[in-house]
């Protein structure tokens, strides 16, 4: 009866064994898109790209800067997409990451709820000017690396006022550093708004378990916002 019971669990294992072999092997694969998904939260949170000052603006941008009120001119104080890169480095939420053959999907937590990356295409040649823009991805080995053209200039690169123009360019590159760690390299490039690149590491960390809640702001702030 023992060598019943013993043939008969080896039976069971035989084919569970198997099919983890076969997921491993199909992990294995080359080409296989490496798995950043997962929800994720900023490890240290600033909402300032520049917190001690010292922006490369052009005068453009300086002039729009100095005319800004982060009291009363944050356009997420009117509960509109806080636009990219802010939606990346400058939110204290957490993030979901969903992965598919054709497109990466970043659910947030926070005013804007998501953001759509295209693998299986190019930009659009004729693009309508949109708070998060158009943004296209590729993998380069373990890196997600995304592009994203196409803004309209109604949103801010952080939380401190920041401002930009349409001819904003965002590049990040994604990638799991280890299980628990993920790290996004940011470069800005707006010619019309700083007379150079800006750069930004942001670094998340791995919440098992948690999952992205509500979060709702229709108009909770219409009467604070000042912006036109």
């Amino acid at each position: 009866m023992r060598n019943f019971f013993i043939l008969s669990a080896m039976a069971v294992a035989a084919p569970l064994a198997l099919s983890h072999t076969a997921l491993a092997q199909e992990a294995a694969k080359p080409g296989a898109a490496p798995d950043v998904s997962g929800v994720w939260l900023v490890e240290k949170f600033e909402p300032r790209l520049f917190p001690n000052g010292g922006a490369p603006f052009t005068p453009w941008a300086e002039a729009k800067f100095r005319a800004t009120d982060p009291k009363t001119n944050d356009p997420n104080l009117a509960c509109l997409p806080m636009g990219v890169p802010r939606f990346m480095i400058a939110v204290p939420y957490p993030m979901e990451i969903l992965q598919m053959p054709t497109r990466v999907m970043i659910i947030h937590e926070g005013p804007q709820v998501m953001r759509q990356v295209y693998m299986n295409r190019q930009h659009p040649k004729d693009l309508d000017p949109t708070y998060s823009g158009d943004a296209i991805g590729k993998w380069e080995g373990y890196t997600l690396v995304v592009d994203t053209i196409g803004f309209n200039d109604k949103t801010w690169l952080d939380g401190g006022g920041l401002p930009h123009s349409e001819a904003l360019h965002v590049v990040e590159r994604i990638r799991r550093a280890d299980h628990d760690t993920l790290v996004d390299d940011i470069t800005v490039e707006d010619p019309m708004a700083y007379t150079k690149p800006l750069t930004k590491r942001q670094v998340y960390k791995l919440k098992p378990g948690w999952e992205i809640q509500e979060y709702v702001c229709e108009e909770n702030n219409k009467y604070t916002y000042q912006g036109k």
